[in-house]
């Protein structure tokens, strides 16, 4: 009799230990990431902090751009790595933001309010990317308040060759809601940009 009510005690202790392993390995499921679904490589920062945009042909046949859209509404512009000027042999040998009466490079935005901010059409050109004997018009691709351009690519036109779509962008650019809504139906996803330009 003592025998069956020590086992009848035990009952409930039984329960309460495999409803807490039950815990544990459900908190180690959503803890611990499934090695098999792992990345080969840790995203990186554009493909954790931007939704990546392209304007394909823009203007031009060839002429391929990204957008890349940060939360706050930012937007990164510059030359996809489908652009026909990282396509020839050498590659990018200059960059020059003095396009017609203003030099971009020369301009600077202060301040909360972005003062001094030039605003800018989809069209606008930002830039004249040099490869061998052609030159290529870059453009804004989006309507919205230019606050920066960047500068290294004069000193440095190299950085378009080998990071175009990270430290050898052209410009950061500020739309305003209402306009980015507009210009989005135009532009591609990455997904779209890599099964329609047949990239792995």
């Amino acid at each position: 009799m003592t025998e069956t009510l020590k086992t009848l005690d035990s009952v409930p202790q039984l329960q309460h230990n495999n409803e807490e392993e039950d815990e544990e390995e459900e908190l180690k499921r959503l803890l611990l990431p499934d090695l098999s679904n792992l990345p080969l490589s840790p995203p990186s920062a554009v493909e954790t902090n931007f939704v990546r945009y392209f304007a394909l042909d823009f203007m031009k046949p060839g002429h391929d751009q990204y957008v890349y859209r940060h939360a706050n509404g930012l937007c990164v512009v510059g030359l996809a790595l489908t652009h026909v000027a990282l396509q020839g042999e050498g590659g990018v040998t200059s960059v020059d933001f003095n396009v017609g009466k203003s030099d971009r490079s020369e301009f600077k935005v202060t301040g909360k309010r972005k003062k001094n901010a030039q605003h800018f059409h989809p069209n606008s050109i930002l830039c004249n990317v040099y490869a061998g004997d052609a030159s290529y018009i870059v453009r804004c691709c989006v309507k919205g308040s230019l606050l920066e351009v960047n500068n290294r690519l004069i000193q440095n036109p190299e950085l378009l060759n080998t990071s175009a779509d990270r430290d050898g962008f052209i410009a950061i650019v500020m739309p305003k809601p209402g306009d980015w809504l507009k210009i989005k139906d135009s532009l591609v996803t990455f997904d779209e940009f890599k099964k329609l330009r047949k990239l792995a």
